[in-house]
């Protein structure tokens, strides 16, 4: 697989478009460019059987969110709060920002 530019990012807003979550709203954890992948908190979590280890004695079934494909989900607009896409601007001092391409404000 070739590695994509992705244009989410951590930190951003995003929904769920496909899936057994479609939907449901989330902040991005982690984006994982290689894999073209992100983690959205509260999304797509799945059980886990833990061992204990060393530094947590504690085992058991733990929940944790796993990587949804990045077509998979879209950036929530700050306007509206619908899905839209997202476009990039060059500003006049020459900084590149992303915009929102629904509303064409600047997304941060």
């Amino acid at each position: 697989m070739t590695k994509k530019a992705m244009k989410i990012i951590k930190g951003d807003r995003v929904v769920v478009l496909a899936g057994k979550d479609k939907g449901a709203e989330g902040v991005v954890a982690q984006a994982i460019p290689e894999q073209g992948k992100v983690i959205v908190e509260g999304v797509n979590i799945a059980m886990k059987h833990q061992a204990p280890t060393r530094a947590d004695q504690q085992g058991g079934i733990i929940e944790k969110a796993m990587p949804i494909d990045v077509s998979n989900v879209a950036v929530v607009s700050p306007k509206d709060g619908k899905a839209t896409k997202v476009g990039y601007k060059i500003n006049a001092d020459g900084t590149k920002v992303r915009i929102c391409r629904r509303t064409g404000e600047e997304i941060k």
